[in-house]
């Protein structure tokens, strides 16, 4: 065994027993719509005395945190998004009503006179008749004022309010609001050790709230001593944090300054500080509106897990038979580096803390179909170099097969990253969680093919029972693909405007559907809502419409989802509405159950639409930018236009079949680009082999060769992939099914146009370029300046 052989075994063996360590060690962390529970999007907005900039949403996402944490809320989770945006995910929280009432709320300071000590007979916060100081029954009284008292300004000298518990739970009477949180400046804790005052608490505020603040201590400072009317309430969201005596050293009518107020008390130094953190958030309140929600329930979150699971052993375990019966022994073994595959590849997702989404864990099932990819390049290089070279031995044309497949395995993994990235860095919630199981999946399968794979094969290879018996290693013989190939030997670019005229037909139908049917954008891309409920009565789609329509949800769209269940689309319905329309659903239903909710607000659904249109087009400009620098600049157009050909048929079959378009079609969109340009990128990179090899033979002659060549790799990669993608569509329910359709048009419709679009449009374009041919590359076996060739490692030099 080669140094380099064992190199190769050492390192996998270490990378799969650290997999296997973190696989029984580590749990993995499941997204909302695979655990079940409530996610929110909040948009901070500008207020009158605060910009809706990164600080201020911090400050705001502390209070919210607050809020959240007395619900009791299971491990929730809030993490700022951009400038002003706040993620909101509460585990297992079915309802959220209760939650956006609390979230929707500003964060509210105030400070408020206190006029007496509080009687229960006053209200309380939400008494309804105490809304804006009113007291009960007092329908004249706005804002604090008592009824037709015209020379109450703003409530200072009513005496109606509310009525809170102060910090020993004591209830005060107090004033209207005299001035807000967003007049506080700023709010320290400190130690005074000069004075003994202790752990204080100093205040300071903007100009004007500074004069309001002075003129609210001097009139409580005429009050004596002790009294609870010269105390000063401090409410944040109808709590009142601090309640502090005006110092018995400020005179009636004095007040005091912004600067040099202190709060004094008995205060530890965590209590200090967290007053102080209580008063200082509560000075920029911002108002937040909902923008997206997304409600899963649990049933269906494990429901998708199962039909996963169970779709992936399938998938996987006839992707492994395929290969074994198409490359036999070699097969079985690149089965075995699939299996380690998905071990590693699992491994790293929960090692580094990626969360797994829905679409995150189809990309891995997917992934497990793609991952066969490298091992077939290297197998036919395999195949082809046996055949060209019957000499050699077995372990010289595997290795001969890894050198030359390289490049296209390179070039086609990149591409494949490219879609990965742009779905991480412009995708929208679960979408980004797809991307990163991407990319993961395609840096796991090269290090599964070129480390695993190749050392299994390289120590198998040095069997003499594996090198004599050709049936058996499944290298020595070309295959049944390229025999019958060989035995036709069709001329496909003869004329290849032929082909040209069928892709835009294909494309003129596919526009046809867009134009007639239209785009059915889902509620992510519009805005509104998409509820789907299941009810314990059978109820008819005809019978449900009708129902709400009664209701008051006459633009409401019902369809089936599911087994019986019930799909509900409507506008922008806040969360007591959707209450009222499942109560509907349940008058005649029967128990009623959310099993999944989507609220996308119309500002959010047009950025959406914006970054999905934005996605493609970056989609195209890199992948072209790429092509051109890695091929020639022909071959890059020939690629993007077999792209574009790609994403409109696609676009225009989900027209035609009235499917939803929606961010996970756009993930699937995505994946068939990196799909598409991968084909692309095969073939023209053994156009650009055969033609430095023979530069005075025209391009059309050339390019028939490298499509047969290259043609049992594309049906063997696309096997691979349909196997694992039929499993979804069949066994992965409706949360997949159309997620595994698109996938499955884009990648038939894909392996056409790499090799009879690309390379026709190729074609075309080559007629007018005046570039040479591509110039032959040196060989690795030839030394610079010299004309000997280097032996090949694995040859010994003797000769017969």
């Amino acid at each position: 065994m080669t140094r380099a052989t064992t190199v190769r075994a050492v390192l996998a063996a270490a990378v799969l027993l650290v997999s296997v360590f973190i696989t029984l060690t580590m749990s993995p962390r499941l997204g909302l719509d695979l655990q079940g529970g409530t996610r929110m999007v909040l948009q901070a907005k500008d207020s009158d005395t605060a910009k809706a900039d990164r600080e201020s949403t911090e400050h705001t996402l502390e209070v919210l945190r607050r809020r959240i944490d007395s619900l009791g809320v299971t491990e929730p989770t809030l993490t700022r998004s951009g400038e002003d945006r706040i993620i909101v995910e509460l585990p297992d929280v079915q309802d959220p009503r209760k939650a956006a009432e609390v979230i929707g709320k500003t964060a509210q300071l105030s400070f408020h006179a206190v006029q007496r000590p509080g009687t229960p007979d006053e209200p309380k916060p939400g008494d309804k008749d105490a809304q804006d100081g009113k007291k009960p029954g007092d329908k004249d009284a706005q804002d604090g004022k008592k009824p037709g008292d015209k020379s109450t300004q703003d409530g200072k000298k009513s005496d109606g309010g509310l009525t809170l518990p102060d910090e020993q739970g004591r209830p005060l009477a107090l004033g209207p609001s005299r001035l807000s949180g967003a007049g506080v400046k700023d709010a320290t804790a400190a130690f005074d050790g000069q004075q003994g005052a202790g752990w204080t608490v100093s205040l300071d505020f903007h100009k004007k709230a500074g004069r309001d603040w002075t003129e609210l201590t001097g009139e409580a400072a005429c009050h004596p001593a002790q009294d609870d009317r010269r105390r000063v309430a401090i409410v944040l969201d109808e709590r009142i944090i601090s309640s502090p005596q005006v110092s018995p050293s400020v005179g009636c009518g004095v007040g005091l300054p912004s600067g040099s107020t202190q709060i004094t008390g008995s205060f530890s130094a965590d209590e200090a500080r967290e007053l102080a953190l209580l008063i200082k958030g509560g000075a920029l309140p911002l108002p937040v509106e909902i923008v997206e929600q997304r409600t899963v329930g649990p049933t269906l979150g494990a429901a998708a897990i199962d039909a996963s699971a169970r779709a992936a052993l399938i998938g996987a375990a006839a992707t492994a038979l395929f290969i074994t019966i198409v490359y036999r022994l070699f097969g079985a073994l690149a089965a075995a580096a699939l299996a380690a595959y998905g071990l590693i590849s699992y491994a790293a997702l929960v090692g580094l803390g990626v969360t797994l989404t829905l679409p995150g864990l189809a990309g891995f099932v997917l992934a497990i179909g793609m991952a066969v990819d490298a091992n077939v390049l290297v197998f036919e290089r395999a195949r082809e170099e046996h055949a060209q070279h019957p000499g050699r031995t077995l372990r010289s044309s595997l290795t001969a097969g890894f050198r030359n497949a390289w490049s296209a395995v390179a070039d086609s993994n990149v591409t494949t990253l490219i879609a990965a990235g742009l779905l991480f860095f412009l995708g929208s919630g679960p979408v980004k969680g797809f991307g990163v199981t991407l990319a993961i999946g395609v840096i796991a399968s090269m290090f599964s093919a070129l480390v695993i794979a190749r050392a299994l094969t390289e120590i198998a290879a040095r069997f003499r029972f594996v090198n004599d018996y050709r049936g058996v290693n499944g290298i020595a013989t070309p295959g049944r693909v390229r025999t019958w190939l060989s035995r036709r030997d069709p001329r496909p670019m003869r004329s290849p405007r032929r082909w040209l005229l069928v892709s835009t037909a294909l494309v003129a139908v596919a526009v046809l559907g867009i134009v007639v049917r239209g785009v059915n954008l889902g509620v992510e891309f519009t805005g509104g809502r998409l509820v789907e409920y299941s009810t314990s009565k059978p109820v008819d789609v005809e019978r449900a419409r009708t129902v709400l329509a009664d209701a008051g949800f006459g633009d409401a769209e019902v369809t089936t989802a599911g087994a019986g269940d019930l799909s509900v689309r409507t506008g922008k319905i806040d969360n007591d509405q959707e209450h009222a329309l499942r109560s509907a659903l349940a008058a005649e239903g029967g128990e009623t159950t959310k099993v999944r909710d989507e609220l996308i607000g119309p500002s959010l659904g047009d950025e959406l639409r914006r970054n999905a249109l934005i996605a493609l087009g970056i989609a195209v400009l890199v992948q072209l930018a790429y092509l051109a620098v890695r091929f020639r600049w022909t071959f890059a157009v020939g690629s993007v236009v077999a792209l574009v050909h790609d994403v409109i048929i696609l676009v225009g079959a989900f027209a035609w079949l009235g499917r939803t378009v929606d961010g996970i079609f756009l993930a699937a969109l995505l994946t068939v680009i990196g799909y598409s340009v991968n084909d692309s990128v095969v073939v023209f990179d053994r156009v650009r082999e055969l033609w430095a090899k023979a530069r005075r033979v025209p391009v059309a002659t050339i390019a028939d060769r490298a499509i047969l060549q290259t043609v049992p790799r594309t049906v063997n990669t696309g096997m691979g992939a349909l196997f694992i993608l039929v499993a979804l569509a069949v066994l992965g329910g409706d949360s997949l099914a159309d997620f595994a359709l698109a996938l499955l048009i884009g990648i038939c419709v894909g392996t056409y146009s790499s090799v009879l679009t690309a390379v026709p449009a190729a074609l075309v374009l080559e007629r007018s370029s005046k570039a040479p041919p591509p110039a032959r590359k040196r060989s690795p076996g030839r030394k610079s300046g010299t004309g000997r060739a280097r032996r090949d490692p694995l040859d010994n030099g003797a000769r017969v």
